[in-house]
């Protein structure tokens, strides 16, 4: 049995600083803080190749510890891409899909923008102190000439990143949770965190930034991980 309660991924400092900045609204930051400069929605002939989802799922033992569940994973990336390719027809722009065999040769460029998407967390959206004063407070970051080839074997102006993890109690870990609370031990629960960017193909610049920071939703399940694809994709960029 399995109740829901995230924890984020490896614990790295960058899900400390989520955990911070989770009780503050999004709408807090302004829309403009979620765009690069000078950039403010796709061209409407836009074509925006989707990447394969990076995405984890995790059961939490009674002493805590993140372990993997592949088959919670595999339903996840699946459901969640069934609700790309539907989502897909409502942002206004021409996709493109990859093909199993180029999606598994991206790997390293999905790596590159997951550890990207965490410096933005970090530094960006995170609490002040982490910001970084060459920034000046704008979404200026980039994945280089590391997109290259996905302009090149896709044709696309651009490319949408997604990044998920999450985790679920198992029922020791909810029994270890309960047990604690009675002695005035709160045990937080954990979050569901996501990323999603929009990549410029020309220069690899990332035109818009979106995060998802929660304690609700179940990838498992193909309407809530719809759900999640749309709070992840609330404020993306379409054509205007």
């Amino acid at each position: 049995m399995t109740t829901r309660c995230n924890e984020p991924h490896r614990l790295a400092l960058a899900y400390v600083v989520a955990c911070v900045v989770a009780v503050i609204p999004a709408s807090a930051f302004g829309q403009s803080r979620h765009l690069a400069p000078a950039f403010e929605a796709l061209p409407r002939n836009a074509k925006v190749v989707l990447m394969p989802v990076d995405i984890e799922l995790f059961s939490i033992s009674g002493g805590g510890v993140l372990e993997p569940r592949a088959d919670w994973t595999d339903a996840a990336a699946k459901h969640f891409k069934t609700a790309l390719v539907q989502k897909k027809q409502t942002l206004g722009a021409t996709s493109v899909d990859l093909s199993d065999k180029d999606a598994d040769e991206m790997a390293e460029i999905n790596a590159l923008h997951a550890a990207i998407a965490r410096a933005i967390e970090m530094h960006h959206l995170g609490a002040g102190s982490f910001n970084l004063p060459t920034k000046d407070g704008k979404l200026d970051w980039s994945l280089g000439e590391a997109v290259a080839p996905i302009k090149a074997r896709t044709g696309a102006n651009y490319a949408l990143f997604t990044w998920l993890r999450d985790s679920y109690a198992s029922g020791e870990r909810v029994a270890a949770m309960v047990a604690l609370a009675l002695f005035g031990v709160v045990v937080p629960g954990g979050i569901q965190v996501g990323y999603a960017s929009l990549v410029d193909l020309d220069d690899g610049r990332i035109l818009w930034f979106n995060r998802l920071i929660r304690s609700s939703g179940d990838l498992r399940q193909p309407d809530k991980a719809a759900e999640t694809l749309g709070a992840l994709l609330s404020n993306f960029p379409a054509p205007k």
